[in-house]
């Protein structure tokens, strides 16, 4: 199969400074490594990027590849969130995990995927933990 074309696009962003955190950014990553960092202030943030999608042997779908998380039926992708001071090093205090297996099959089968969500939690934090729907919609 093709690579599936995946699109984040995080709305609602924290702002730069949170509780302790100053140069607040958000990024997707990839292997250990935070890619395409944006502001906490930016209007919105967007990420596109492709992973492997193939048939297990019970007829689900896996995926596999470096922006890829987590064990067999139970696959994400990671948000990541540090403080990245000009010129200075991303420093990741949080993350959100946006679990693969909410990706409807008819995306996986058509070989692209969007997911929007708000990035903001109740508290006015950048979101992290397991983000599901109705918090994440993928079409």
């Amino acid at each position: 199969m093709p690579p599936l074309s995946l699109r984040i696009m995080g709305r609602d962003l924290p702002g730069r400074e949170c509780g302790a955190y100053r140069d607040v950014h958000v990024a997707v990553q990839r292997g250990r490594e935070p890619e395409a960092a944006v502001p906490g202030d930016a209007a919105e943030a967007v990420w596109e990027f492709t992973v492997e999608a193939v048939a297990a042997p019970d007829g689900a779908w896996d995926f596999r590849g470096p922006y890829v998380h987590g064990r067999r039926g139970a696959r994400f992708l990671y948000l990541t969130w540090g403080e990245l001071p000009p010129g200075g090093a991303f420093t990741m205090f949080r993350r959100a995990k946006l679990m693969l297996d909410d990706l409807p099959p008819q995306a996986v089968e058509r070989g692209a995927a969007e997911a929007r969500l708000g990035l903001t939690d109740a508290c006015g934090m950048p979101v992290c933990a397991a983000v599901r729907p109705p918090g994440l919609t993928w079409s």
